[in-house]
């Protein structure tokens, strides 16, 4: 289940004041030109921010997410793209050029859903299509920034983020939202911060090549930037 930063219909209006400025997604059309893309696949495409530059820039585009109340968010800004509910386990029968997961999508994958998600992909890309998504680097310890955030104000809502555990591989926290009318929200959230190698290996295992791993320009040295070609043929 999505958790409510996503998937409440208030959360999830105020979502872009809060996760602006999108830096983080010139990477991707840059890579999207790189690779020749023409079709690509936008798994957790939450509000459509990636998704709509990449129709703009006039490729065919699907976003698929599992919260209802962003995808909703997402219709509203742009038609060109097709919308889907649900996940990268259950897509249609597709061929794309290329698959995007942005942010902090690759790592809500707690346990097997990882590889599961892996190889949905996989079956939406043509024979030598690109998987690109970004993941934080556990030895930057991002967590501990997360403990030192101070309060932000934005649109009239109050946003706390607070760290509630770190047990590696995984991370817990918390943001709660209070609004102008004093009524509060909070979304509790676990990442799962994976290495180098961990992420290479379930990657071969799911029928992808590692073609490069880069730096996230907006974040250097926080972030891989994982570059990966699907297979002609897989087990």
């Amino acid at each position: 289940m999505p958790d409510a930063i996503f998937a409440d219909p208030r959360l999830a209006r105020i979502y872009d004041a809060f996760d602006a400025p999108r830096d983080d997604l010139n990477l991707y059309l840059e890579i999207a030109a790189e690779v020749g893309a023409s079709s690509v696949l936008d798994v957790g495409c939450g509000t459509g921010s990636l998704a709509v530059l990449l129709a703009a820039s006039g490729r065919a585009v699907v976003g698929v997410d599992p919260a209802l109340a962003s995808l909703e968010i997402a219709r509203a800004k742009d038609s060109r793209v097709t919308w889907i509910h649900g996940d990268a386990t259950a897509l249609p029968a597709l061929s794309f050029d290329l698959a995007t997961m942005t942010g902090n999508v690759a790592q809500v994958f707690l346990g097997d859903d990882w590889e599961a998600a892996i190889r949905g992909v996989r079956d939406a890309l043509r024979p030598g299509g690109h998987f690109v998504f970004e993941t934080r680097r556990p030895e930057r310890r991002a967590w501990e920034d997360w403990a030192r955030a101070k309060p932000r104000v934005l649109v009239g809502v109050r946003e706390q983020l607070d760290l509630l555990g770190v047990s590696l591989p995984f991370v817990s926290f918390r943001h709660t939202y209070r609004f102008p009318d004093g009524s509060e929200i909070s979304s509790e959230s676990t990442l799962r911060f994976r290495s180098r190698a961990e992420i290479s290996a379930s990657l071969v295992r799911c029928g992808f090549e590692v073609v490069d791993v880069r730096d996230a320009p907006d974040r250097p040295g926080r972030e891989f930037v994982f570059v990966a070609r699907k297979r002609g043929s897989h087990a």
